[in-house]
């Protein structure tokens, strides 16, 4: 391994017993593939470097027990730091570390811990004090766990609250969307029923109209045959009645119209007329036989009477 993060350099030549000192190599990245092969390697030094962050993968090195990140540009840890629950001894001094990763509080063997000259929140760096002797150090260790945790568990109350919320947001949508399918089936229900009762409605007027239609035939046909069954007897046809009168009426005229002859052909000069001199005739003889009509009733008439 090289300056500047470059290849050529073994790491096993830099292994003393279970120290690996990586200190004052213009390091820009860390070799992380190459510290995993080396699980003997508690102790690492990487101070004095150029390193701006180090890699996600770099928590993988659970084997850390002490770690010396000084004097470097580091902004940030990476979010998963707390993966290394075996690391004991951490120093950070003169960075550009602002704040810690939450998962910062789950270093439960950390011991030792130095934040000085790193710009960190006002908080932060209130809780880490200086750490200018191995007690401050210790302390910091101790108290900027505590922060961590305590940060760790307000965020933990934070999702959950934020988790209720949702929950009870989601219930809510689900009370909502029951209502809503309730009112629907009911308005289902309501217009099925109306539409029920609708058809039921022109059933009983259809059987009532089919019911009068029957009793309306019903009677007629027993008017029809109420006359046929009567005890009375039997009726001339209606037409009979209306011929004879007819007849009456053409006997009448001819009657009136003979009556009209006799008297024209009596009373005026038209009785010269041979028409009048035929129908004056006529009517003697008629006369004529009318009274012998009537002297031989009169003969018989007596006659019975003797």
């Amino acid at each position: 391994m090289s300056r500047g993060g470059g290849k050529g350099l073994s790491l096993k030549d830099k292994l003393d017993g279970n120290e690996l000192d990586l200190s004052l190599c213009d390091l820009n990245e860390v070799p992380v593939r190459e510290l995993a092969a080396l699980p003997k390697a508690t102790i690492l030094d990487l101070s004095c470097n150029n390193l701006i962050s180090l890699p996600s993968d770099f928590c993988s090195l659970m084997h850390l027990v002490k770690l010396d990140l000084s004097k470097n540009r580091l902004q940030q840890l990476p979010l998963d730091f707390g993966r290394l629950v075996n690391l004991q001894h951490l120093d950070l001094l003169n960075n550009r570390l602002v704040t810690l990763p939450v998962s910062f509080a789950q270093l439960k063997n950390l011991k030792w811990l130095d934040l000085k000259d790193n710009p960190l929140d006002p908080v932060l760096a209130k809780v880490a004090g200086d750490c200018l002797d191995e007690k401050q150090c210790k302390q910091a260790a101790v108290k900027v766990l505590q922060h961590m945790k305590a940060i760790q568990s307000e965020q933990d109350r934070q999702r959950q609250r934020k988790l209720q919320a949702e929950r009870e947001m989601e219930k809510k949508r689900e009370a909502e969307q029951r209502a809503k399918e309730a009112q629907e089936r009911e308005l289902r229900k309501r217009e099925k029923a109306e539409e029920k009762e609708r058809r039921r409605r022109e059933y009983d007027a259809q059987k009532a109209a089919k019911q009068e239609m029957e009793k309306k035939t019903k009677k007629e046909t027993v008017q029809t045959r109420k006359p046929a069954s009567s005890s009375r007897p039997p009726q001339p046809p209606r037409h009979k009645p209306s011929w004879s009168r007819s007849v009456l009426r053409v006997l009448l005229f001819m009657l009136f119209c003979i009556l009209c002859t006799l008297a024209a052909c009596k009373l005026t000069e038209l009785q010269r007329q041979p028409l009048c001199v035929s129908v004056n005739t006529l009517y003697e003889d008629v006369v004529a036989a009318l009274q012998n009509h009537k002297t031989l009733q009169n003969m018989l008439q007596h006659n019975s009477q003797q």
